[in-house]
């Protein structure tokens, strides 16, 4: 079992905080104010997400030797009203530019979502994730 650990210091202004990893560091911010310094916590969540998935799609694509141009993953949280205000539900919408066949784009996605994306994988245990994907020009 591989095991991983990130470190995160309050900066001693505001609500900041940097979250530092053995690769750098990021600024991550409680919003407000502060959100000029960086992402929330949920909102890194959802990069987190996004970032998962993106680069499953991409290496999948990849290995079929599909012509990829361009793919960009909005990911939408909806979040509960009272707290802890957690997501109820995600949905994420993969924007894909190139000659890219649709069911080995659908493969690629299909692997991501049930095999190699952790981030996903955690996340699903308690929230519901969909996902589209749409073909640009």
């Amino acid at each position: 079992m591989a095991t991983r650990s990130v470190e995160v210091r309050w900066t001693g202004e505001g609500l900041r905080c940097e979250g530092i990893t053995a690769d750098g560091s990021i600024d991550i911010s409680g919003g407000g104010a502060d959100a000029a310094f960086g992402p929330t916590p949920m909102l890194l969540l959802l990069l987190a997400a996004g970032a998962c998935t993106a680069m499953d799609v991409v290496e999948v694509l990849r290995k079929m030797r599909e012509p990829l141009e361009a793919l960009s993953v909005e990911v939408v949280g909806q979040k509960a009203e009272e707290f802890p205000q957690e997501y109820t539900s995600i949905e994420i919408v993969y924007h894909v530019k190139g000659d890219v066949g649709e069911a080995k784009l659908q493969r690629a996605i299909e692997l991501s979502e049930t095999r190699y994306c952790s981030v996903e994988a955690t996340l699903r245990a308690g929230v519901p994730i969909g996902s589209r994907y749409v073909l640009e020009t």
